[in-house]
């Protein structure tokens, strides 16, 4: 069975911004949710449809790709390419929680049974060169964070003792409140949630199931990586209150200024000074790129300002893996402090070549003679 187009499913334009795309996922999942339509397949087949819509079109990388591939795009490409590892690009869509906090978590008691809530997500500052960037690199990171307690393996509880269920919400973590015509869950009050009460606490961590520690991650940062990404390393946040799950680790990149280059997505930009002659006469020049020396032809009369395209010397976009491009922007270097000779060398070229060999330069003051003959004949 195929897949219906995501814009179809939210019912929004393909032109829709952030928010258009959240209140219309927001309508959907209100209207289709389990605990509103309880033994609907068809309800549940729709909500979990437009959850897998908005998953892409809420995140900017994932929407791209699904915008330039249709399916392919996000399914083959996250799967394969973002899934080795446990990495991915962007913010993806975890809980319900993160989107409607109180109102799910109030009305149809998002976490369900032993509800602790999981464990922060972290994020790590990542500089990397251009270099760096543009290659990929194996990095490993010293992160401190709460780790699962080694002595109550994330129980909380004393080793030879277990939590038990709390009495007050019966081990489910919330209870029932009425609210008018309305029955609500909330957070129970005696265990916050975690469906379990520890009544001899772990002296290691106090009953918290987490301590401080630092860990030591190895991260690899994919080829073509930019200033700004985020690299997700599941499962390597902040561990869980009383064994639930673990946060993620984001690692933002963060580019260091280079001597040379400038980028510009996949593409890399550079000036190059050549002198006089060269540029006058023509000549075969070396060109930096980023893999070494490429020499490059600068045909006669070459101005400033003149821009050569070298293909595929560019940084590898991380999303297509196809390399861009070079631009090399030649800047014509005035010499100086000249010799005495080299004065009169060039002095003597001045008056032999007159303007004749600078049309350029003939044809501007043409134009400025006849700007202020047309200036005087108004007079």
């Amino acid at each position: 069975m195929s897949k219906r187009d995501y814009y179809e499913v939210l019912g929004v334009p393909r032109d829709a911004d952030e928010n258009t795309i959240k209140r219309a996922y927001r309508k959907l999942a209100m209207k289709y949710h389990p605990d509103r339509n309880p033994d609907d397949k068809d309800a549940a087949e729709r909500f979990r449809e437009v959850t897998e819509a908005y998953e892409v079109l809420s995140d900017r990388e994932k929407r791209a790709r699904y915008d330039q591939y249709g399916h392919a795009g996000v399914d083959e490409q996250m799967q394969d390419f973002w899934g080795r590892g446990g990495f991915q690009d962007s913010h993806a869509f975890r809980d319900f929680g993160d989107l409607f906090g109180d109102v799910f978590g109030e009305m149809f008691g998002f976490g369900g049974p032993g509800g602790a809530r999981r464990g922060a997500d972290l994020r790590y500052k990542l500089e990397l060169t251009l270099e760096e960037a543009a290659a990929g690199k194996e990095v490993e990171l010293r992160i401190p964070r709460h780790g699962t307690c080694d002595v109550c393996g994330g129980s909380g509880a004393r080793p030879g003792t277990h939590p038990v269920p709390c009495s007050t919400c019966g081990g489910h973590g919330q209870v029932q409140v009425s609210q008018g015509f309305f029955a609500v869950r909330r957070t129970c009050p005696a265990c916050h949630g975690s469906g379990r009460k520890i009544e001899r606490p772990c002296p290691k961590c106090a009953g918290q199931g987490r301590v401080r520690v630092e860990k030591a991650v190895k991260v690899r940062i994919p080829a073509g990586v930019y200033d700004g990404a985020q690299v997700r390393v599941a499962g390597e946040g902040e561990a869980g209150m009383q064994g639930a799950p673990n946060g993620d680790l984001y690692i933002v990149i963060s580019l260091k200024p280079h001597p040379i280059f400038e980028r510009d997505g996949a593409d890399l930009y550079c000036t190059m000074p050549v002198t006089f002659p060269q540029a006058a006469l023509g000549a075969e020049v070396e060109a930096p790129t980023l893999e070494g020396k490429v020499r490059i032809r600068i045909p006669p009369g070459t101005e400033g300002g003149r821009v050569f395209r070298l293909r595929g010397h560019g940084v590898r976009d991380v999303r297509t893996n196809q390399k861009g491009d070079l631009y090399v922007k030649v800047q014509i270097a005035v010499p100086k402090h000249l010799t005495p000779r080299q004065e009169a060398l060039l002095r003597q070229f001045a008056e032999e070549a007159g303007d004749e060999v600078y049309p350029e330069r003939t044809s501007f003051l043409d134009r400025v003679k006849r700007f202020w003959d047309d200036l005087a004949g108004e007079e």
